[in-house]
């Protein structure tokens, strides 16, 4: 997934430079503390074929591989407004009390939960610094880890709805090439996703993110 999320970047790089005027080219990559809130999953199990609901108070494990992180490439068609491309690597386990409840050995997302999203990017200057924001479309592409209890391992990336993301952050030049930031991110995404042997698995992540990183200019 990680050499997709690259392939993806380094293309729309090229295409964009290619055919669409930019002042500038930016590429971030950052990390952080990203948690997941609370969710209600529900589907069918494979081996019973029962339904089941259960609300999962998700945990992020930011710094447990494989980490949290994310790469933003930002096509500034001005001073203030610009276009751009970001892949985000969350993450989301379920604890054991849900998993009883909910009739698995295993669920996670958490190599990872991908998040990939076109973005608009605006900022203002404010004195030696600059804030910016930023909304974002796409999908979400997670790495599915799932394990009914007595069923079939389904263990697999796939494509399990769209996505959206939101960021505020503030930034600062170090030189004419390099500049750090830290910012407040927010994800959500609508999944359904298939599991083996005829099962289902729905439900609605969020991820809330403190992050910090450096972008390169050129």
């Amino acid at each position: 997934m990680t050499r997709f999320c690259y392939i993806f970047l380094f293309i729309f790089t090229i295409s964009a430079t290619k055919f669409v005027y930019a002042q500038s080219i930016e590429v971030s990559i950052y990390g952080g503390l990203q948690s997941s809130p609370h969710s209600r999953i529900t589907g069918k199990h494979s081996t019973s074929g029962a339904q089941y609901s259960e609300l999962v108070g998700w945990e992020g494990k930011s710094f447990d591989a494989p980490i949290y992180y994310g790469i933003r490439t930002t096509f500034w068609r001005s001073d203030k407004l610009s276009y751009g491309a970001e892949f985000t690597h969350t993450k989301a386990y379920a604890p054991n009390k849900a998993l009883q409840s909910a009739g698995f050995d295993r669920l996670e997302f958490t190599d990872g939960h991908n998040i990939i999203t076109l973005n608009i990017n605006k900022r203002w200057e404010l004195g030696e610094f600059n804030t910016y924001s930023l909304v974002g479309l796409g999908i979400a592409i997670p790495h599915v880890d799932a394990l009914p209890s007595g069923g079939l391992h389904t263990f697999e990336y796939q494509y399990s709805g769209p996505a959206v993301r939101g960021a505020v952050g503030l930034s600062r030049k170090l030189n004419d090439k390099f500049s750090i930031f830290t910012e407040y991110q927010f994800t959500a995404s609508d999944n359904k996703v298939s599991l083996r042997n005829g099962g289902s698995l729905n439900t609605k992540l969020l991820t809330n993110a403190i992050n910090v990183g450096v972008s390169y200019n050129f």
